[in-house]
């Protein structure tokens, strides 16, 4: 079984929609599937076979939210330091080209939103940062084209 490595917060996050999933969403399926049934012909109720389709998405969320949880490892972020990028580093970068800035979090894959400036580790852009330190330059694989970026700054929350 592969680990995979998350934060806390990332952590507490998937545990907290597990446990709203199956404390809150499951139970008021079921229910919606009682009454949807309690409406007679169950060949043409579209209202049970929407309340059986979002039953089986519940399910397989809790699933997936299951073994996710299971194969967590739980990197602590206050014990990690150093003077290279590594998982959980927030780094600053300047593209080379265009000197725009920008800050990033190296996060797990569930973990990852580019609008809140975090980075799953095993994206192009995270995978050409680890190892690197500051003042390095990084080339990044894009979709684009190869981007060159220079780091600015390396810090561990």
């Amino acid at each position: 079984m592969q680990r995979t490595p998350m934060t806390a917060g990332g952590y507490e996050a998937l545990d907290e929609e597990l446990k709203n999933l199956k404390s809150v969403e499951r139970p008021a399926i079921i229910q919606a599937i009682a009454e949807a049934r309690e409406h007679g012909d169950l060949s043409e109720n579209a209202e049970y076979h929407a309340a059986k389709e979002k039953q089986s998405f519940i399910e397989g969320r809790i699933v997936e939210l299951e073994d996710k949880l299971s194969r967590a490892d739980v990197i602590d972020l206050s014990k990690v330091k150093g003077d290279k990028i590594v998982f959980g580093a927030t780094v600053t970068i300047i593209d080379v080209d265009t000197e725009e800035e920008a800050t990033y979090q190296i996060v797990g894959e569930d973990e990852a939103d580019i609008a809140q400036g975090k980075v799953s580790n095993t994206s192009p852009i995270a995978r050409a940062l680890i190892g690197k330190g500051e003042g390095d330059e990084a080339e990044v694989a894009a979709p684009g084209g190869a981007r060159v970026y220079e780091i600015a700054e390396v810090k561990y929350v």
